[in-house]
């Protein structure tokens, strides 16, 4: 059993507290005992237990003896009181003797206190274990907790010559029904979704997760909602973007799905306010310059002012393709 195959598995169980876990990190831990029983662990609900201790408590099930036990974790322990106590604390009773993390937390409460706190005590502790992996996977709460706003996804679904809708304003649907489950499946992953006021007046969109397990997200229409929306209840704005991004992320939101129309989509990336695109592309064309296009307003005047960035992955999702592209530069003045 090598680190990093017993941290890939870490990593497996901590996409399984994906949705339950935000504001909190969806962390995964696996516990290697001396005589090689395994026990793995996953952040629960916010005010549960965090996967250290959850992995812990399926070792003592299972009456495993622990002490002198190797853990993985996906990120740093912690070691402050929270909703929770420290896991250091949990690790301290339990006796191991090494601690294999992939991440520090930059968290201002941990931010490597607790990596501090074990080799103090004499635990060993290795860092770096499958990072990148890591950072992807906790992308959303690192951004938050480095720069106080969400993890912003503009998300997107057009025709391969990017249209969004029709001349006639029609876009339901462009897309097959796999590429909008993986759609649902982002809102389960985001603690806020947010579409402007014409949205809401065109399709009188619910904003749930009705297509997969988990919970919906909260609702922000920058605007007003008409008062029968069904977005309601939500947080109705009216102002600049910047303080809306600051007060949601006071508020925990971790990750905002932003699924805007073409005017809303433009905005946040006109203002550098975008760490992620998911575009869903159906393989077809509107087939020319009258529909809607991914995004309104003024583009690039010159070819030498694209805002360019990077392809994540490129997956096939069903009948289209689901895009995904981090840019390059985020232009935000927290970052």
């Amino acid at each position: 059993m090598t680190d990093h195959t017993m941290m890939q598995r870490a990593l497996a169980a901590a996409a399984t507290a994906r949705t339950v876990a935000s504001p909190n990190p969806w962390v995964g831990c696996v516990i290697v005992t001396t005589d090689g029983r395994v026990f793995d662990g996953a952040t629960e609900e916010p005010g549960r237990r965090h996967a250290e201790r959850v992995a812990l408590d399926a070792a003592r099930a299972a009456s495993a003896d622990v002490r002198g036990a190797t853990v993985y974790t996906t990120l740093e322990p912690c070691s402050h009181h929270g909703r929770t106590p420290p896991c250091l604390d949990a690790l301290f009773e339990a006796g191991v003797s090494r601690v294999v993390a992939a991440l520090e937390d930059p968290d201002s409460n941990v931010a490597g206190n607790g990596f501090a706190a074990l080799r103090a005590a004499g635990i060993t502790v290795d860092v770096g274990c499958c990072s990148d992996e890591a950072t992807e996977q906790l992308l959303p709460y690192l951004h938050h907790r480095r720069t106080g706003r969400p993890f912003v996804i503009v998300k997107l679904a057009a025709t391969v010559d990017g249209r969004t809708a029709a001349a006639d304003g029609t876009s339901q649907w462009i897309t097959g029904d796999q590429a909008r489950r993986a759609a649902h499946q982002l809102r389960a992953e985001s603690d806020a979704i947010l579409v402007g006021a014409g949205t809401v007046r065109a399709d009188d969109p619910s904003l749930t997760t009705r297509l997969v397990p988990g919970r919906s997200p909260r609702r922000v229409v920058l605007g007003s909602a008409p008062k029968n929306a069904q977005v309601h209840p939500c947080l109705e704005w009216s102002g600049e973007l910047e303080p809306l991004l600051d007060q949601l992320g006071s508020d925990g939101v971790v990750q905002l799905l932003v699924e805007g129309g073409a005017a809303v989509a433009g905005e946040f990336h006109r203002r550098g306010l975008v760490n992620r695109y998911v575009a869903y592309l159906a393989p077809a064309f509107m087939g020319g310059s009258d529909g809607t296009p991914l995004f309104s307003g003024n583009g690039a005047p010159s070819i030498a002012d694209l805002r360019r960035g990077r392809f994540v992955r490129v997956t096939p999702v069903g009948g289209d393709l689901e895009i995904v592209v981090d840019p390059s530069i985020v232009r935000s003045s927290h970052d």
